[in-house]
């Protein structure tokens, strides 16, 4: 059935990066409803170093796994699968159990409290997968459950983005070169706020249509760039203060959607701007599989290619983690 005998995995039994170790397992056997998967790639995002070093606001269990987002290939199917078959490209869904509409009281998302995907095998519920990309490598494709459907699910399925609207993004990691590419795909104008100039000089040959610092008098720059109107939608992912000013560059009718919280976990802004925009303020939990699924053929329409900075080896993991804290320029990618 498998093509080993051990199933390696990269776990913590304490917490902090530093007690990160690999691990070997028997390879484990899917039960009824479950697939086996082997794991060609799996993508790193913030949350995964936040709850590696306990400091998500949610206490795993030890040992723990860390990882959410994987691609790979199907090895085996349990007992009453009919949705995939040995040979099958998938990639994993963020939020298991949530598959479309208003998210289920008991979905919960991949690498805590569900599985881990740091692992050479993993097993998932059948409903927890969508078929990969056929345009994209095992290692692109990683990088689509969680930061790819985030920006999609803000934009495309929640704030029906059109051709000629503005998107304000911060930063220069997964989220928001997702919503820099999206933005083009739908014929609309991307201001992206970076405080480092390498990273803003990188965007804009993305196609970036401008790029601010982030020490700037960037809410007043974005009004201007706009003739005055503002932008119709917010990728915030930097949270506490900085939401403030961003509600500050909103257009009327505006959608903020509210993504990270690098900057602190507490909303502080101006309630006489939220009301001055009419602004929607809108906290993103990813998306569901449905949304996923509309993605992924969007993007092969599209030949959208995901930007991966860097790709490690499966025995590289603490490496991958460092890039990760450091501040990447896009995804984050361990190859199994």
């Amino acid at each position: 059935m498998a093509d080993a005998v051990l199933s390696h995995r990269w776990q913590i039994t304490d917490f902090g990066r530093q007690h990160l170790q690999h691990a070997e397992l028997p390879i484990p056997q899917p039960g009824p409803g479950q697939i086996l998967v082997r794991v060609e790639a799996a993508s790193l995002n913030y949350r995964d170093l936040m709850i590696t070093d306990n400091a998500y606001g949610w206490t795993p269990p030890l040992p723990f796994v860390p990882g959410s987002d994987l691609a790979g290939t199907v090895l085996a199917v349990g007992d009453g699968v009919t949705r995939w078959r040995g040979g099958d490209r998938v990639i994993s869904t963020f939020m298991a159990g949530w598959i479309d509409g208003a998210m289920p009281p008991d979905a919960f998302a991949l690498g805590g409290p569900g599985p881990g995907t740091l692992a050479s095998h993993v097993l998932l519920d059948a409903q927890w997968a969508v078929a990969a990309p056929q345009t994209l490598s095992a290692a692109q494709a990683s990088t689509l459950p969680c930061a790819a459907l985030t920006a999609w699910f803000a934009l495309a399925e929640q704030g029906s983005l059109r051709a000629g609207q503005t998107v304000l993004i911060h930063g220069t990691g997964g989220v928001a070169l997702f919503g820099l590419q999206f933005a083009r795909m739908h014929g609309a104008q991307a201001i992206v706020v970076s405080g480092a100039g390498d990273k803003r000089d990188k965007a804009l040959a993305m196609g970036a249509s401008h790029v601010l610092a982030r020490d700037s008098d960037w809410p007043a720059a974005v009004r201007e760039l706009t003739g005055g109107r503002g932008a119709d939608h917010v990728l915030e992912t930097v949270g506490g203060a900085n939401l403030g000013r961003s509600l500050q560059a909103l257009a009327q009718g505006g959608r903020l959607s509210v993504i990270g919280v690098l900057a602190g976990g507490e909303i502080r802004g101006s309630a006489y701007d939220a009301i001055r925009s009419r602004a929607t303020i809108q906290g993103l939990s990813v998306g569901h599989r449905r949304a996923l699924e509309d993605m992924v053929r969007a993007i092969d329409a599209n030949a959208l290619q995901p930007v991966v900075a860097a790709e490690y080896h499966s025995d590289q993991v603490p490496e991958a983690f460092a890039h990760l804290e450091h501040g990447a320029f896009g995804k984050v990618v361990v190859r199994f």
